[in-house]
């Protein structure tokens, strides 16, 4: 079992700027891809971005590229999503899951429980 604990979520006006991270209990990310996705209410889950395990390559979904990052540091064994100019339509519970295969399924990944992000106006 991996455990998968994300922060750094909160509520915020439009344009402001917001850094999740995403802690894992054990040494996952040093071979694991990571990925999060959001899900807004009464939507279904949306993935946003990603980056392997092998060779670091990031990926991101269309709303996100140009605004959002998403790194990690092996060292702490944590995955980052900074996310610059926030919008409204950002609003969700932001979730990270972290799979071998880059296979994001309930049943190949794990899956945090998410941490809120609220944009305002």
């Amino acid at each position: 079992q991996v455990q998968l604990v994300e922060s750094g979520g909160g509520l915020v006006q439009a344009g402001a700027s917001l850094r999740l991270s995403c802690a894992a209990s054990g040494r996952t990310f040093g071979g694991y891809g990571v990925a999060w996705f959001r899900q807004a209410a009464g939507k279904e889950r949306e993935f946003v971005a990603a980056i392997s395990g092998s060779d670091g390559s990031p990926s991101y979904t269309n709303s996100a590229k140009g605004r959002f990052t998403i790194s990690k540091d092996i060292a702490k064994n944590t995955v980052y999503l900074q996310m610059n100019s926030l919008k409204p339509e950002d609003t969700a519970l932001y979730i990270c899951a972290a799979s071998p295969t880059m296979l994001f399924t309930p049943s190949t990944a794990y899956w945090g429980q998410g941490t809120q992000v609220t944009v305002s106006s």
